[in-house]
């Protein structure tokens, strides 16, 4: 499939305690891939760089237009990551994805997506962004094994 993923963020000009932004995700996957072929989500992100450790938070909304899962509604997908910076171009660290179901009515446990994936991001530059993450699901609703990959280039738009 393919997904476009354009994202915001608080100026750092603004010397906010923590960075913000957000993200906004509209794709395209196969049926054979996932249940729900068309979808949207917007991700609020708030991050922090604390010396070598890096924590961000992600809580998002998401919505199918086409598939098994158009029913439920509005659901909520938070992640979380921890990555310490082994070097200035590594860092490594642990990724947790969860899928809980309807804003309306969380679904039972073990219906849930929740999974942890050891990372690395490497640092490529300030215009390039890349991420590999595998892991495992920790429930019966989860696919038992995951592999993420994240290639992305970073647009500067406005004022240079």
């Amino acid at each position: 499939g393919d997904h476009i993923r354009p994202r915001i963020r608080v100026p750092e000009a603004w010397h906010w305690p923590v960075n913000v932004s957000l993200s906004t995700e509209f794709g395209y996957q196969r049926r054979s891939y996932s249940s729900d072929t068309w979808t949207w989500e917007i991700r609020p992100i708030i991050d922090k760089q604390l010396g070598r450790w890096y924590l961000a938070c992600n809580l998002a909304l998401e919505r199918s237009f086409h598939g098994l899962e158009v029913s439920k509604g509005v659901t909520f997908s938070p992640a979380v990551k921890v990555g310490y910076d082994v070097t200035k171009r590594v860092n490594m660290g642990f990724e947790y994805y969860g899928a809980t179901g309807s804003i309306a009515g969380f679904d039972p446990l073990r219906d849930q997506l929740q999974a942890i994936m050891p990372a690395i991001d490497l640092n490529l530059g300030p215009n390039w962004e890349f991420n590999l993450a595998t892991g495992i699901g920790m429930t019966a609703g989860t696919d038992h094994l995951l592999v993420k990959l994240i290639l992305g280039r970073r647009l500067k738009l406005g004022k240079r």
